[in-house]
């Protein structure tokens, strides 16, 4: 079992000093150690989620960078993980191995972004390399919008699509952003016209996609601090808490699809849901964590890069039968008041998208959540909270469960 023991995460409506990634990992690092309670010394290794350093920066080896912050971590082992927008939980899955196998007993997992260092246009053709370069959205000057714009039209194709759900999902999550004073949106004035069908307020982008049906360029970092359960007895002891009040990762699953985005989508028509791998991700997930299904979760943070990759989570997710995710919408399951809130924090769309970090920003929230620490977004009676990260077309795909029980 892999325990949370704290974690911190940067203000994303900020730009990266200077755009450089020092002050972000230093500020992550600083932070998730003083929540919780601990010293640079006690930690045994690091894993640094990241995609994009080199192209953005020119900066790779951002491990190194870490062990820069204090002489004490000095000579601890660190490596950097890319896996596109789940990089961050790579990291985190890359230290649960390494705490689960007994090699070490407390680690450091940071993940950190700068993208605004150019301009938005520029940004998004650079995100481009988590696409297959040469082989998909060739010429494409938006190729993250084209693709999920993409998977909209085919979800259109196979059960049906209307935009106002979509519309609905980005208004939901921008709302709840204004609670979370790290939200990158929390200030922003938006209007209902905002997110639907309005040509002058929402104009189109790709498929069904409009502007406020996408993600933010975001800079930013998140930390956490996980232990075996182990160095977490003698850590609650010390502070003179229950252990099972401690968060911890419950269950995980983590699944790679086909690179090209329409062989993914050829492969999946016989089958019942759009991305088969990524359901199964999150059946291994629930499985691990002894969760017959969504009914067992409190609150999900998912990822909605543009909404309908939250639209496409709620069906795998379980909550409604495949194509169904309308469904919730329209019940309104999945707002802060419903029977099962989806991105209490603001989301991608609203709390913002340093694309290494958001996996590790997920974790952090999932803990906060489960520990009753997400303050003004914090959902009552949290105790065991879903996450989903997903990195590029839905290529590499990873869910945890996040608890304070088994």
């Amino acid at each position: 079992m892999t325990y949370i023991l704290g974690g911190w995460q940067s203000d994303f409506a900020a730009k990266a000093p200077d755009g450089q990634f020092f002050p972000l990992l230093q500020s992550a690092t600083a932070g998730a150690l003083e929540d919780a309670c601990i010293e640079a010394g006690d930690i045994d290794t690091i894993h640094v989620g990241n995609f994009a350093g080199e192209i953005f920066t020119g900066q790779g080896q951002l491990g190194g960078l870490v062990t820069s912050i204090d002489p004490a971590l000095i000579g601890k082992p660190a490596s950097r993980h890319e896996a596109a927008c789940a990089s961050g939980s790579m990291a985190a899955l890359a230290a649960m191995a390494d705490l689960e196998s007994g090699r070490y007993d407390c680690a450091l997992v940071v993940g950190a972004e700068v993208l605004r260092n150019v301009g938005g246009q520029e940004a998004g053709l650079r995100l481009g390399g988590a696409a297959w370069v040469g082989k998909e959205v060739v010429g494409e000057p938006f190729p993250w919008p084209a693709m999920f714009g993409r998977i909209g039209d085919e979800y259109a194709l196979r059960y049906g699509l209307e935009h106002a759900y979509l519309g609905r999902i980005a208004e939901i999550n921008m709302t709840n952003a204004r609670c979370n004073p790290r939200a990158q949106t929390r200030e922003w004035e938006l209007t209902r016209e905002s997110f639907y069908q309005n040509d002058v307020h929402n104009p189109p982008v790709a498929g069904p996609l409009r502007r406020y049906d996408c993600s933010r360029i975001t800079d930013g970092s998140a930390a956490v601090v996980l232990a075996s359960g182990r160095f977490a007895e003698s850590w609650a002891r010390r502070r003179k808490v229950d252990l099972e009040d401690v968060p911890k990762i419950l269950g995980w699953g983590h699944r790679t699809g086909a690179m090209l985005l329409e062989e993914k989508l050829a492969a999946s028509r016989p089958a019942t849901y759009v991305f088969p791998h990524l359901r199964q991700t999150i059946l291994d997930a629930y499985r691990r964590a002894g969760c017959r299904g969504p009914a067992d979760l409190d609150v999900i943070e998912t990822h909605d890069c543009f909404t309908i990759s939250e639209y496409l989570a709620i069906d795998h997710f379980g909550i409604t039968a495949p194509g169904m995710s309308w469904q919730a919408v329209e019940d309104g399951v999945i707002e802060t008041d419903g029977t099962l809130p989806i991105n209490p924090s603001g989301g991608l769309l609203g709390l913002g998208h340093p694309v290494g970090a958001t996996g590790v920003r997920m974790l952090l929230d999932g803990a906060r959540q489960v520990s009753g620490r997400a303050g003004d977004y914090q959902v009552p009676g949290v105790k065991k909270a879903g996450l989903l990260n997903i990195g590029g077309s839905a290529t590499t795909v990873a869910a945890f469960v996040v608890g304070t029980q088994d």
